[in-house]
């Protein structure tokens, strides 16, 4: 297609949009973990969410409700339970480390391809998961080394979860439009945010002060800096993970993939300006590591009987 390089530049495009604001507004969930719980700020931004989207639908005739229920729903479940460890990993880590656990993500889809769909390995393919995997233990820090704690580990078991959502995009969802796929993805971890008030709210835990409660505290009366910032989030990422979805749309999967690891030091550079947080060097090593694998993965390789050359274009 003569309009392939057009359309590969615009999907690197809408994948920079969406990494510069995702980047920032995951930065102040910790602000809004100082305020309020996990699952209050899940229930609150899925409101938010939804009422953009009710606001949008007309003039710009978004397609909300799926042509499959059953598997948005399934993809929603994956998707949003990644996502919910996520955002309780970044009240106690910094954006870019926990970023970088997310994008393991492609080294996990190697081995739920293989093992759910006999898709075999490559042999570059496992070179890719043993440099990912030094990016990671690089990335994580002494954690990984003496004890694997829990909360080290929170961001590798999300991007397990992500790249299960990853595939269940491309397998189950095939079709849907972007806005019903999104939907599906608020209105489940609004699902999750209301279960947990009300869990917490009939057996309370005795909660620490501040972001150390985040997980802990069930439902509190909001304060102006929660409702302001958890608004930014919910406006926020409606549009960045719309860029994210037509970026897919626009380009090949093998690429775009490759490009979202932008994420990586947009999430540092942010967190340098806005908290002056620094990583070490053998962080910076670790998130080139993995993002080295991804490419690797993403790679394509030419068909039989197919040049190289052919299988890039």
């Amino acid at each position: 297609m003569s309009d392939a390089p057009n359309r590969t530049l615009a999907a690197f495009g809408a994948v920079l949009i969406y990494a510069c604001i995702i980047a920032f507004t995951d930065n102040y969930v910790r602000v809004i973990a100082a305020d309020a719980g996990l699952w209050q700020f899940h229930a609150t931004r899925t409101a938010m969410a939804f009422a953009i989207l009710a606001l949008a639908a007309l003039p710009m005739g978004l397609k909300l409700w799926p042509r499959r229920p059953w598997a948005v729903f399934a993809r929603s479940a994956v998707h949003g339970t990644a996502m919910l460890i996520y955002f309780g990993a970044l009240a106690f880590l910094p954006v870019a480390q926990v970023a970088a656990g997310l994008f393991t993500a492609p080294i996990f889809v190697l081995f739920f391809q293989r093992y759910l769909y006999g898709q075999p390995f490559r042999g570059i393919q496992i070179l890719a998961v043993v440099v990912g995997f030094a990016g990671v233990v690089l990335v994580l820090g002494p954690e990984a080394l003496s004890g694997a704690t829990l909360a080290a580990l929170l961001p590798v078991i999300s991007g397990a979860l992500y790249a299960m959502g990853n595939i269940a995009t491309q397998r189950w969802c095939a079709g849907e439009t972007a806005e019903s796929v999104v939907a599906g993805f608020f209105g489940m971890l609004g699902v999750y945010g209301l279960v947990g008030m009300a869990v917490l709210w009939a057996f309370p835990l005795v909660v620490p002060v501040g972001t150390e409660g985040f997980l802990m505290r069930g439902p509190v009366w909001p304060t102006g800096t929660f409702l302001w910032w958890t608004f930014v989030q919910a406006a926020g990422s409606l549009v960045g993970v719309g860029m994210f979805v037509k970026a897919y749309q626009m380009a090949e999967v093998s690429r775009v993939s490759v490009f979202e690891y932008v994420i990586l030091p947009a999430s540092a550079l942010w967190g340098f300006i806005l908290w002056g947080e620094t990583l070490s060097w053998l962080a910076w090593v670790g998130m080139a590591l993995i993002a080295l694998a991804g490419i690797i993965i993403a790679r394509p390789q030419p068909q039989p009987g197919q040049s190289p050359t052919a299988a890039r274009q």
